[in-house]
């Protein structure tokens, strides 16, 4: 079964800040991808309980996928996450802007 986790996006001075809810889903199970402006999220949900009868169940099991196209002013070598309590953050640091220069024009 895929899944698609919810997922917040905020603006900061810095840049930008996902949050995503991934509940069940350990730091080994999941896989953060950057490529090409797209950032994709893969992860995995597996049973917990064994052998054993399922009475109720509202987790559900399956892989989360959930990918987003970034803006070019998205630094992509300083993205970071980190994942607490079944919360991904992840920070979408934005690039330093270059100061325009004045260009000197020659004449032939």
């Amino acid at each position: 079964m895929l899944l698609n986790p919810s997922i917040d996006i905020y603006e900061t001075a810095e840049g930008l800040v996902l949050y995503a809810d991934l509940p069940g889903v350990n730091s080994e199970g999941l896989d953060l991808q950057v490529q090409d402006n797209r950032l994709a999220l893969f992860g995995r949900v597996e049973g917990t309980m064994g052998p054993t009868e399922m009475l109720h169940q509202e987790y559900q099991i399956g892989d989360y996928l959930r990918s987003f196209i970034l803006s070019d002013e998205v630094n992509h070598e300083k993205i970071s996450a980190r994942l607490n309590n079944g919360v991904l953050r992840v920070e979408l640091p934005r690039t330093a802007r270059t100061e325009p220069r004045r260009i000197e024009i020659s004449t032939e």
